[in-house]
């Protein structure tokens, strides 16, 4: 019950003018949860995401934030 109250709060924003395009989000993340948007920046299905922070962790530019 915690887990789902805190997981609904969370907020998974990719900041698109940072964002290169280089797809090692896409590669690392565990459930599939990040795709590319028809720009190609990095889109996140919040509908996927465990939260688990990989994304965040190995984006170069730092463009991704899980609040």
């Amino acid at each position: 019950y915690l887990f789902s109250r805190f997981k609904r709060r969370q907020k998974n924003m990719v900041n698109k003018e940072k964002c290169i395009g280089c797809g090692t989000c896409v590669a690392i993340c565990p459930v599939g949860a990040i795709s590319f948007d028809d720009d190609g920046k990095a889109k996140i299905d919040k509908s996927k995401c465990i939260h688990c922070g990989a994304c965040e962790a190995s984006c170069p530019v730092s463009a991704i934030k899980l609040d």
